[in-house]
């Protein structure tokens, strides 16, 4: 969990402030999306975010130091079976807080936060390997098919005018000879 930050907590003491997230974080991976204050999400936001990192690794160790926050089994359970799996080709960026508008009786910002278990699509890197890539063959074409074509010429003529001359001396030798 990452060390609280200075200043008040969000309605309590530090140790209020994490059984809190950790309740929150609870309630988010049940159902999936939660509706709250905008501080507590923001809040809620790196704590869940390194809770899925956790559940992706899928391990003892990672199962045990998710249960240190999250006390209830079937939760974590939820977490390493159900969601670990949706969002293991994502590098991070698990959840999306969503701006709601005001709260009518103490006008709070309230945000919804919602895990992101949408299907990744790899970028794809068009910048250096394009150019990296188009660069690269032209000079290997430009270098290879001039040495290659160079070499057969050169071998291949000289045989060729060899024998072309041989067959015109011999023919010339038997027009002669007629």
């Amino acid at each position: 969990m990452p060390t609280p930050t200075k200043g008040p907590r969000l309605g309590g003491g530090p140790a209020h402030e994490r059984l809190m997230l950790a309740n929150l974080a609870a309630a988010l991976f049940t159902h999936k999306s939660i509706k709250t204050t905008e501080t507590k999400a923001k809040r809620l936001r790196p704590v869940a975010e390194r809770l899925i990192t956790f559940a992706k690794r899928g391990d003892l160790h990672a199962r045990r130091r998710v249960m240190r926050v999250i006390g209830d089994n079937s939760v974590v359970h939820e977490l390493f079976t159900e969601i670990a799996p949706l969002v293991a080709e994502r590098e991070g960026g698990y959840t999306r807080i969503t701006k709601l508008g005001f709260r009518k009786g103490d006008n709070a910002s309230m945000v919804q936060i919602e895990l992101v278990l949408e299907p990744v699509t790899p970028k794809v890197k068009k910048s250096k390997p394009a150019a990296a890539e188009a660069e690269a063959p032209v000079v290997a074409e430009e270098t290879a098919p001039e040495v290659e074509a160079e070499e057969p010429a050169t071998e291949v003529a000289p045989e060729a005018e060899a024998v072309e001359a041989d067959a015109e001396v011999v023919e010339a030798d038997k027009a002669d000879d007629k």
